[in-house]
């Protein structure tokens, strides 16, 4: 693959979306954020920008980030790119304030219909998760089916963000076993070292200690934490909890 991105032929810009990718599975945000200016349209710069950011708590940058991939795709007529691009943005939102994000969930579900897009379908699912973190409206109870049905459809990364999105919940309830419950569960799915620095941001949000890590992020590690950690608290204020 790096042998390809170095060539600078038609498929570099999709090998060095790859190196982007391997960068960003292993928790090295500096890499994967470096990579970003080489890749241009047909490396989906934008998207991969924005899934850079959100890990980081830093969700307007990287919702607008995910805008421009968006409208990158309308103007190349790439329907299934513009419809990732935009649940990708509807997820990020929906851990800030619900009444826009449910918008964006509205016009993601728009954009995606009729295509067979079962990642972006899961996505838009997780977020609309995210709309009721925190209420009685089910939550649990849906997760477990978008469990299931993730399962079924082999999609094996989308469990790991789902648990993330429980543990959001059991954060802004203030629920410490199902917290702790989550995050063991978490640990289970990153066994491998890919995505492991889901644990790290669950351990953010819950405001417990990381243990060790193999994550790097682009800024210090107590700016990501301060970011997860207003997003938790702004939540709770949202509900009056």
């Amino acid at each position: 693959m790096q042998y390809v991105a170095d060539q600078g032929g038609r498929l570099a810009p999709a090998a060095r979306r790859g190196l982007a990718h391997l960068a960003r599975l292993a928790g090295d945000f500096p890499t994967a954020h470096a990579v970003v200016p080489t890749l241009g349209w047909a490396g989906r710069h934008h998207r991969v920008n924005g899934d850079i950011w959100w890990p980081h708590g830093d969700m307007l940058r990287a919702a607008a980030a995910h805008k421009a991939a968006r409208t990158e795709a309308e103007q190349h007529g790439i329907a299934g790119e513009r419809a990732t691009s935009q649940a990708q943005r509807a997820f990020t939102l929906a851990f800030t304030d619900p009444a826009p994000a449910a918008d964006e969930i509205e016009l993601a579900r728009h954009l995606v219909s009729g295509l067979t897009l079962r990642q972006t379908g899961h996505t838009i699912d997780m977020a609309a998760l995210l709309l009721d973190a925190g209420t009685d409206h089910s939550v649990l109870d849906r997760a477990h089916v978008l469990r299931e049905e993730i399962r079924l459809s082999s999609v094996a990364i989308a469990t790991a963000i789902l648990e993330l999105v429980v543990c959001f919940h059991h954060a802004v309830l203030g629920d410490d076993q199902g917290i702790t419950d989550t995050i063991t569960r978490l640990r289970d799915l990153t066994e491998s070292g890919d995505y492991a620095y889901y644990t790290d941001i669950a351990a953010f949000i819950s405001d417990r200690p990381v243990g060790l890590s193999s994550a790097r992020w682009i800024e210090d590690e107590a700016a990501v934490r301060r970011r997860w950690l207003h997003l938790v608290h702004a939540r709770r204020s949202h509900l009056q909890i």
